[in-house]
């Protein structure tokens, strides 16, 4: 069962009344999409933030707008760069029925052999597109990195086959990669050089 979320229509203000309509702790935000028009809307902030701790962002919402609802997945948030406060929401009506395109965060598990061998574990992209029905939607896709060892790459490709979601991004879309460590050349570079000046002040 979708989390309710009430909602007000709005007309379309300017910056200063959205200025004061923040500070009253509620987000200005917009819901387009399936039977329904561009309609800007109002949102308690502070009920929204609670369905997101509850719910997770991908999560399924049932807009109650001045008495009517609708099923919406948030498409976009805009954050305040200092304080990190919401400032506007994109919603996307959908219909249950149908599948669609969502971005999806990939969650890493377990303990990379390489890592332990001291390489350094980097993550390129960190969220795949995924198509799938709306309650499916997954908060996150796990992928197991315990085998990877130096300089060693994980793609979609390699995963594709076990994951139970329709990843639409390229096999050769990268996820991880476990690469050699590069502090310890450094160090041998500098002490090296140091040798160097110590038997040239020698001389």
């Amino acid at each position: 069962m979708s989390t309710v979320v009430h909602a007000k229509k709005r007309k379309v203000e300017n910056h200063s009344a959205l200025t004061e309509l923040r500070q009253r702790g509620f987000v200005p935000a917009v819901v387009y999409g399936y039977k329904t028009e561009a309609t800007p809307i109002t949102i308690n902030a502070r009920e929204y933030e609670k369905a997101l701790r509850l719910d997770g962002k991908n999560s399924i919402v049932t807009l109650e707008i001045d008495g009517k609802k609708l099923n919406a997945v948030l498409n976009e948030a805009q954050k305040c760069a200092l304080k990190g406060t919401l400032v506007h929401l994109d919603f996307l009506a959908v219909n249950m029925s149908d599948a669609l395109e969502v971005s999806v965060p990939v969650n890493l598990i377990g303990d990379s052999v390489g890592v332990k061998e001291g390489g350094i574990l980097q993550q390129p992209n960190r969220e795949v597109t995924v198509k799938v029905k709306p309650s499916d939607i997954p908060e996150s896709i796990e992928v197991d990195i315990s085998t990877l060892e130096i300089g060693d790459t994980l793609a979609v490709g390699d995963i594709r086959s076990t994951s139970t979601f329709e990843i639409l991004d390229t096999d050769d879309f990268l996820l991880v990669t476990v690469s050699v460590p590069t502090v310890e050349v450094e160090s041998t570079e500098v002490d090296e050089k140091a040798t160097s000046e110590e038997i040239i002040g020698a001389r």
